[in-house]
């Protein structure tokens, strides 16, 4: 058997034709999920990438970890103390390592350990690759070496093939002459010239006038991306760029699937398709960015299509992204790491049972300080740093009627607010009593004590100037009231 891991940074599910996007931006990947399950809750535990990827590899809540920040004291797996062993914790419990210890050859490729200074994301593979651009690769960088390591080790049994592919991120960039498929296709209804005009009015990173994170520079050489979204012209242009991303992608994945066929070994091998973060289009007044602890910044997709196991199966229930690799003992046969915070779902794979969690807790510390409840219809957001995005304390969104997150219903429903405030509470009273010896601090307030999210650091004051050049200076006092230390 051999198991393929496509790591598609950036991809929220709602872009793709298998979770109903009506733009035709996946066709391999819904030919894929048309022989497997998918999964439509599914949720890194922490966001953006190098917390969630820390959590998909350890098995672990970045509270348990440490990572939960893109820099500082939280920008670490934490140390272990006097009870490490020769190798450490990630050699002996990582995904790739339980594959590694059964005898399986694990390869990678990715440049995500040296983008992030995540050495520990090697731990568990024999073999890898490193595609040398740190995240800025487009396909046509990353494939070549996909199709020679499959042309070398494709025909042999048990192996673990993990590949990163990065075209949805920010800044977008398929090739000029991959051209504009969606040029006739009209974007999501909910984005209309109102929604935009209020967005503009809006302030904090990433937002309509500052899509290049706080100021309105374009990128040249990727000219896919606006650094202004002014009228629904350029938002067309915005939105085409990020879809042209996904399809340009698929593309490429569809020729790493004919060659796994021409080798013969399409059959007995495992594909599990996934993202680490999603990507807010106009959510939350947010375009080109996953810097909340949202529904959208924090729903991934999964589609795992198993031998063997179910095809066509659509699955609702509640998981995280660190409840694959227990999922993946179940199915080998191995034992679950007594480290891991996953839960299995391999019933669901195997025989459609229902496995999902009663409900999820996501967190955001590289952009803002955020934790989010998702249980029922409701999406609940408890903020202690808006990332100068002036968000309230708490906001709730019934996101099966308002999956855009439109409106804040936070004051009309109390009584969920106060549900989803105690699910919270009881979910890091739980994480706090289970962390490793010697850890008492839960490392959201080691990112606060270092004067906040690593992207919002040292910005605030130049921001404010840009601010009142683009006519939202009434901005300026409550940014200055809220984050006084950016003035010290």
């Amino acid at each position: 058997m051999r198991v393929l891991i496509l790591d598609l940074d950036t991809l929220r599910p709602d872009h793709l034709g298998c979770y109903g996007y009506r733009r035709n931006t996946s066709p391999t990947i819904d030919a894929i999920a048309a022989e497997g399950v998918r999964f439509t809750n599914y949720y890194c535990p922490d966001a953006p990438c190098l917390p969630s990827r820390a959590a998909l590899m350890s098995g672990r809540f970045g509270i348990h970890t440490g990572v939960v920040n893109h820099g500082g004291l939280a920008a670490d797996m934490r140390l272990e103390g006097t009870d490490r062993s020769f190798r450490g914790r990630m050699a002996l419990e990582s995904l790739p390592a339980m594959f590694k210890q059964r005898g399986w050859h694990t390869a990678l490729i990715s440049p995500f350990a040296e983008r992030h200074g995540a050495w520990w994301f090697y731990a568990g593979f024999k073999e890898m690759h490193n595609t040398g651009q740190m995240g800025n690769e487009s396909a046509e960088h990353i494939t070549p070496t996909v199709l020679d390591w499959i042309d070398r080790r494709g025909g042999q049994d048990n192996w673990l093939l993990h590949v990163n592919y990065w075209d949805p991120h920010t800044v977008y960039r398929a090739p000029e002459d991959f051209g504009n498929p969606f040029q006739d296709d009209p974007i999501d209804d909910w984005l209309t010239a109102d929604v935009l005009e209020e967005h503009r009015g809006r302030v904090g990173p990433h937002g309509a006038r500052e899509v290049s994170m706080y100021d309105n520079r374009a990128y040249k050489d990727r000219p896919r991306q606006l650094g202004e979204i002014k009228d629904m012209a350029d938002l067309k242009h915005h939105m085409d760029g990020y879809d042209c991303g996904i399809r340009y992608m698929d593309g490429h994945i569809a020729r790493i699937v004919e060659a796994l066929k021409a080798k013969g070994v399409w059959e007995d091998t495992a594909v599990i398709i996934t993202s680490d973060h999603g990507e807010n289009q106009g959510e939350l007044g947010i375009y080109a960015e996953h810097g909340t602890a949202d529904a959208i910044t924090c729903r991934i997709p999964m589609i795992v299509r198993w031998p063997g196991g179910r095809a066509g199966h659509v699955d609702d229930g509640l998981h995280y992204n660190l409840d694959l690799a227990p999922t993946l003992a179940e199915l080998l046969g191995a034992d679950p790491k007594p480290s891991w915070d996953g839960r299995s779902y391999a019933a669901t794979l195997t025989d459609g049972a229902e496995t999902g969690r009663d409900y999820l807790v996501v967190s955001q510390c590289c952009h803002v300080c955020q934790r989010g409840v998702r249980v029922g219809p409701w999406m609940y957001i408890r903020t202690w740093h808006d990332g100068f995005h002036l968000f309230p304390a708490e906001m709730l969104f019934n996101i099966e009627e308002d999956p855009h997150e439109q409106n804040d219903l936070a004051d009309q429903r109390p009584d969920v607010v106060r549900q989803c405030a105690s699910l919270l509470g009881q979910w890091h009273d739980e994480m706090m009593a289970t962390q490793l010896d010697g850890y008492t601090v839960d490392p959201l307030q080691t990112v606060l004590a270092e004067g906040g999210p690593y992207h919002a650091r040292g910005h605030l004051k130049s921001y404010c100037d840009y601010l009142e050049k683009t006519g939202r200076a009434w901005a300026v006092e409550e940014l200055r009231k809220r984050h006084p230390r950016e003035f010290e």
